[in-house]
C-alpha cells in the first residue's frame, strides 16, 4: 500500500517514512501543505498521515478540500486520513473527524500503535475485519508481518510481502502492472524498468502451484480459493 506522510518536522517524517518502509509500505513525504496538494494530484495513495500544524495552513484545511472534491486525484476518491498532531484537546480532535479525517492520533505516540491504526484504516478499503488474510491455504498477517502456504512459513522480501497482500486483497481479479507500481512502490521508483515483473516472478516461485496467473496484457490474478 502507498502512504503520504504529510509532516514539516524533518526528523519526525524520516522516522515515520523509515518505520513504515520497514513494513513493507511505499512511502512519499511532503514537508508542506503545497507539496502534498502536488502530490495528491498527481499519485494515486492510499492512505495520508496528516499533520495539523504545517508552515503554509493546517490539515484541516487540506483534509476539508479533499472531502469535498476540491483536490483531483487520480484514485477512486476513497483516501483515508490519519491526522497526526500534539493538539489533543477534545475540541481539535472533534474538528479533525467533522472535517473528514478517518482517525486521530495525538503526539507523541509509539510506532507500534501508529502501525495498528494504519493497519486498521486500510482494512476498510478491503470491508476487512481482521489483520488476517487467508485465500485457500494461504495466509498472510499484516500485524506480524508473517505469510504461509498450507501451514509452511514463506520467506519474503518487505517488497514480495506488500505485493501479495495487495494480491490476496484483490483475489480473482486482474491488476495491472501499473497498479501495482502505483500503490507498492514509491515515487523513487522507476516505471521504465522490470522491477514490477521480477518481484511478482521471484513471489511466483517461492508460491509455487500457480497461484499467480499472468494475464496477457493485462497484469496478474492471484487464484481464488476452490
Amino acid at each position: 500500500m502507498r502512504l503520504l506522510v504529510v509532516e514539516d518536522e524533518e526528523d519526525l517524517a524520516e522516522g515515520l517514512r523509515v518505520g513504515l518502509a520497514r513494513t513493507g509500505y511505499a512511502v512519499d513525504v511532503a514537508a508542506d501543505a503545497a507539496e502534498a496538494y502536488d502530490r495528491l494530484t498527481v499519485n494515486e495513495y492510499d492512505l495520508m498521515l496528516l499533520d495539523i500544524n504545517l508552515p503554509d495552513g493546517d490539515g484541516f484545511t487540506l483534509c476539508r478540500s479533499l472531502r469535498n472534491g476540491e483536490v483531483e486525484t487520480p484514485g477512486d476518491g476513497d483516501l483515508r486520513v490519519l491526522m497526526l498532531t500534539a493538539r489533543g484537546a477534545l475540541d481539535d480532535r472533534v474538528r479533525g473527524l467533522d472535517e473528514g479525517a478517518d482517525d486521530y492520533l495525538v503526539k507523541p505516540f509509539a510506532l507500534a500503535e501508529l502501525l495498528a491504526r494504519v493497519r486498521a484504516l486500510l482494512r476498510r478499503d478491503t470491508a476487512g475485519t481482521s489483520a488476517v488474510l487467508t485465500v485457500g491455504p494461504l495466509r498472510l498477517d499484516s500485524a506480524r508481518h508473517r505469510a504461509s502456504m498450507a501451514g509452511a512459513e514463506l520467506t519474503l522480501t518487505p517488497k514480495e510481502f506488500a505485493v501479495l497482500e495487495y494480491l490476496m486483497t484483490r483475489a480473482g481479479r486482474v491488476v495491472s502492472s501499473e497498479e501495482l507500481l502505483e500503490h507498492v512502490w514509491d515515487e523513487n521508483a522507476d516505471p521504465f524498468t522490470q522491477t514490477v515483473r521480477v518481484t511478482v516472478g521471484t513471489l511466483r516461485r517461492k508460491l509455487g502451484d500457480g497461484w499467480i496467473e499472468t494475464v496477457v496484457g493485462r497484469g496478474y490474478r492471484l487464484r481464488e480459493a476452490a
